[in-house]
């Protein structure tokens, strides 16, 4: 089950969030997008508006719908290779410039043993450096180790499509309608980049497109209505 929290609260630019403060005094917290934290004036910020998110209470983020993706260390992203050198490979991950990826930044890579990757590729990564002041630094490595295949490059047979990076973040959280709706009743992989872009392959073409649609079709859905979206759309999906 996921410890992830949906606030009842909602900040604009400027506002502080007290309650991760509060949740500073007692234990370590770290502050993702959206969140600006001045410790010197024991306060932390809104840097751009949106609904606060809570993890265990000692992760606090903002969901806002952004439209340019902003590198956040940590996040999992989709990027397409559109370039290599003798080090390194270059990655559009939708950022305001490309990511840089190591040779020897995947499971098992050596510098006689290079993972077979090539201009044009989709890769499935995670931030090691997004800063202000360098160039995002990617890796195809899970810190966590529960999964040496998570990462790298995706099969051919997915579909890549983009959406909002609000509704990334919606289908991470397994507690949100669709993605237990569709985890129930479907067997399929997904990838999800909180830059904006999902990776989906179910068992057939026509499911793959069936699923892409269902998803995308849940971005504009008023909360009030996702339960009964979420039913349809299960039930259209059973003929493909």
């Amino acid at each position: 089950m996921s410890d992830t929290q949906e606030s009842t609260s909602y900040l604009f630019p400027g506002d502080e969030l007290k309650e991760a403060m509060e949740a500073s005094t007692k234990k370590k917290i770290i502050i993702g997008p959206g969140l600006q934290g001045k410790f010197k004036e024991n306060r932390v910020v809104d840097s751009r508006g949106g609904e606060v998110r809570t993890k265990k209470n000692t992760t606090f983020w903002l969901n806002s719908h952004q439209k340019r993706y902003v590198p956040a260390k940590g996040d999992t992203v989709i990027g397409y290779v559109v370039g290599k050198s003798t080090e390194t490979f270059r990655v559009d991950i939708g950022g305001s410039e490309a990511a840089s990826l190591s040779y020897l930044a995947f499971e098992g890579a050596t510098k006689r043993n290079r993972p077979d990757v090539n201009v044009g590729d989709i890769l499935f990564a995670r931030l090691l450096v997004a800063s202000g002041d360098f160039e995002p630094e990617l890796v195809c490595l899970d810190s966590s180790g529960l999964k040496k295949d998570r990462f790298g490059v995706l099969p051919v047979d997915g579909f890549v499509f983009e959406c909002s990076i609000n509704l990334c973040r919606k289908m991470l959280d397994d507690k949100f309608p669709l993605t237990r709706a569709l985890a129930k009743d479907y067997r399929f992989e997904m990838a999800v980049g909180v830059n904006g872009r999902i990776w989906v392959r179910g068992h057939t073409l026509r499911q793959t497109i069936g699923l892409c649609h269902a998803i995308l079709g849940s971005q504009h859905i008023p909360k009030d209505q996702l339960d009964d979206y979420c039913r349809n759309i299960v039930s259209e999906l059973a003929g493909f």
